[in-house]
């Protein structure tokens, strides 16, 4: 009968895994009470096993090693070198975080350090591999669906086809030659930017940067260019319902002009006026970007910034007082709608977000450095301190490589009280689930209830008292004394 007790007591701790404070899953239901294994020695090891609900975790040096399976999921980390977690047919590591990542699955592998070196292969579900690499930007190669492979060495030569916003690149010794091809339009540059020629289906130009410049399509558009920045004109969208004038005369003087808007900068880009199709005032630039007021049909802006600014929409707005000092923003519309507020952007900040229609919401907070906070969609809440990272940007990668290195404290609960806490890295333990409970000082103290009974333990069992539907023992140097 003891040992069916102590097995639930060991379903009861794995049933909300802290892994070392990490808080990575929330109280459950009982499962049956199979065996289980719970060993902890802090701060050198802690292990929990389930095997009826394929749940095992194995912590040394509170967060530094991990390694733990549910289900089919398994996951590594050796903190903050590696985290490594996979499934059947995928996989993804992190390398220091964020360095470098790689990810794979039964179609695609990519791998990265810090989005310069890349690479991809496909298999696309045939024998057949396909590669691409990038050192960028020394080193790119790929295989294009429509040119085929190509490959660039940068400067001395490269192809480049259906990247970069360009159909094709070629250049050698660049910037001495390079050519671009984007929707039937061929732009060539010698000593790039200085001398470039355009060509296409009624299409031709020519540059001498900065000095002089020209270009035009038949029925497209037309530019010109002198002392650059200068001097523009511009004559865009020939061939659509809105053609547009630019002309530019910096700094003194810019303008816009098509049927839907128009505007006039005098000096550019400091003061100006825009209107609408109509002839209608929608905005006032008084000292752009930071003093302006603009008004439209479904939208207004009022920016007077240090001080204040705000704008409006039909599903929302943000506002900002002595900036950047507070800021708060709003999203509402049936299908969404969110509520943030900040104080020197990240120093605090909280989240409120709710799908109506699904009736689902959750919500976060943060205060650097002391806590953050969060609640998800299922009510499970979680508390850690202090937040070194999460007030700046908090995603799954920062929790799974990052933030269990600095969490003296966390803990979890839901709606129903149900929960766990951890201190120092289980230095104290507190779980809890409907009417079982478990805790621990280690490794001075620790008590463990569950619906057979309950145990209470000094110095892990030197000296301890446990019921169960059995009977009472007390234990002494380890050894059991029935009562």
């Amino acid at each position: 009968m003891k040992k069916a007790f102590v097995h639930c007591l060991a379903i009861l701790l794995v049933s909300i895994p802290l892994a070392h404070g990490e808080g990575n899953a929330g109280p459950a239901e009982p499962p049956p009470v199979p065996s289980g294994t719970i060993v902890t020695l802090w701060p050198l090891f802690d292990y929990r096993s389930s095997p009826a609900t394929g749940y095992s975790n194995l912590s040394i040096l509170g967060p530094i090693f991990k390694r733990e399976r549910s289900g089919d999921t398994t996951r590594t980390a050796v903190r903050p070198l590696f985290f490594k977690q996979s499934t059947p047919g995928a996989a993804e590591s992190d390398i220091l975080y964020p360095l470098a990542s790689t990810s794979s699955d039964k179609t695609d592998s990519d791998t990265q350090v810090l989005h310069l070196f890349q690479k991809h292969t496909e298999r696309a579900g045939t024998d057949e591999e396909r590669h691409s690499s990038m050192l960028f930007p020394f080193y790119i190669s790929g295989t294009s669906d429509k040119y085929g492979p190509y490959t660039s060495v940068f400067p001395l030569y490269g192809d480049i086809y259906e990247r970069f916003w360009r159909d094709e690149y070629h250049y050698v010794l660049f910037p001495l030659y390079g050519r671009t091809v984007k929707r039937g339009t061929t732009s060539t540059n010698w000593l790039y930017p200085i001398f470039n020629s355009v060509s296409g289906e009624k299409e031709s130009g020519f540059a001498f940067w900065p000095l002089y410049g020209q270009s035009h399509k038949e029925g497209v558009y037309e530019k010109r260019f002198a002392l650059w920045p200068i001097y523009s004109d511009e004559h865009l969208g020939q061939d659509t319902d809105n053609p547009t004038r630019n002309l530019n005369l910096l700094p003194f003087y810019a303008s816009s002009e098509s049927p839907q808007r128009s505007s006039t900068h005098i000096p550019w880009p400091l003061c100006g006026v825009v209107r609408d199709g109509t002839g209608t005032v929608v905005e006032r630039d008084f000292f752009w970007p930071f003093w302006m007021t603009a008004t439209g049909a479904t939208s207004s802006t009022e920016r007077f910034i240090p001080f204040y600014a705000e704008s409006k929409t039909k599903e929302g707005g943000s506002r900002w007082v002595m900036w950047p000092i507070y800021r708060t923003s709003t999203i509402d519309s049936p299908l969404f709608r969110q509520e943030k507020t900040s104080l020197f952007y990240f120093l605090f900040h909280r989240s409120d977000e709710s799908w109506p229609q699904a009736g689902k919401d959750r919500a976060q907070s943060a205060f650097w450095p002391l806590y953050a906070w969060k609640r998800d969609e299922n009510g499970l809440r979680t508390l850690s301190m202090p937040a070194l990272v999460e007030p700046v940007f908090w995603n799954d990668r920062v929790e799974r490589n990052l933030a269990p290195l600095w969490r003296l404290f966390i803990s979890t609960w839901d709606d129903k009280g149900d929960g766990a806490t951890s201190i120092l890295w289980n230095l104290f333990w507190r779980e809890k689930r409907g009417n079982e409970s478990a805790w621990e000082l280690s490794p001075l103290v620790s008590y463990r209830s569950a619906r057979e009974g309950s145990e209470f333990k000094l110095l892990k069992g030197l000296f301890g008292y446990a019921t169960d539907k059995g009977g009472t023992s007390l234990s002494i140097f380890w050894i059991p004394f029935g009562i």
